[in-house]
């Protein structure tokens, strides 16, 4: 049974991309992103897109010669040729033997979806993404499970709490302070800690918000 792991994934304004560029200019949206390789010019790559957008993509600055193709009512589907080695989106995930599946832009938002073998994997890439997109979310992350239901799971990023909140909830937990019946109260934690009570609740109250808004964003 597969056990890999679907992951979506939203970058604001990244570099590199030709895409948003082309979207957040025209205020549009972009979907059906496709590319191909011509084997007489292994170097290079060949893109196309769908924008539904009511703004001229003419008036568009962008690093590379987009020709439009085919009009579908009000989409248009646009071409373009890059280097194969281009530093993108797609290509920070591909590298790591991930193929990515679907591509839609709305505004300067691009969305990403792909799979990964495993939550090793998953790590992996999320790294390297986060190494180099600051602004980047992780939508939704759905895993097979026995019996082929999926699995909702939930990305958290430990760099969101400062050193002294890891901290107190690795101190709190390994004292046995969220069990119950508790093997540690509040001021035994913070004595650990060489804290206050007061100090330690602060900590793990801040610890605690930044964990259930990354863990009920996936709700909402």
């Amino acid at each position: 049974m597969a056990s890999g792991i679907r992951a979506e994934v939203k970058i604001d304004d990244p570099d590199g991309c030709v895409v948003t560029t082309v979207a957040g200019s025209t205020d549009g949206s972009v979907t059906s992103v496709s590319k191909s390789a011509n084997p007489d010019a292994p170097e290079r790559v060949t893109e196309e897109f769908m924008l539904e957008s009511e703004t001229d993509v003419d008036s568009v600055d962008t690093d590379v010669d987009l020709s439009s193709i085919f009009s579908y009512g009000s989409s248009d589907v646009y071409r373009f040729t890059r280097a194969l080695d281009r530093e993108c989106p797609c290509g920070w995930i591909e590298r790591h033997d991930s193929p990515v599946v679907d591509v839609r832009a709305r505004g300067s938002a691009l969305y990403l979806t792909f799979h990964a073998a495993d939550m090793s994997a998953l790590q992996a890439i999320i790294g390297d993404l986060k190494t180099h997109c600051s602004n980047l979310d992780v939508q939704r992350l759905l895993q097979t499970q026995q019996g082929r239901t999926e699995q909702h799971l939930v990305y958290v990023d430990r760099n969101t709490l400062t050193t002294r909140q890891l901290e107190v909830l690795e101190t709190a937990h390994r004292m046995g302070y969220f069990e119950h019946p508790k093997r540690a109260n509040a001021g035994e934690v913070a004595a650990a800690l060489d804290i206050t009570s007061t100090t330690f609740t602060e900590h793990l109250a801040a610890a605690q918000t930044k964990l259930l808004d990354a863990i009920l964003a996936y709700d909402e």
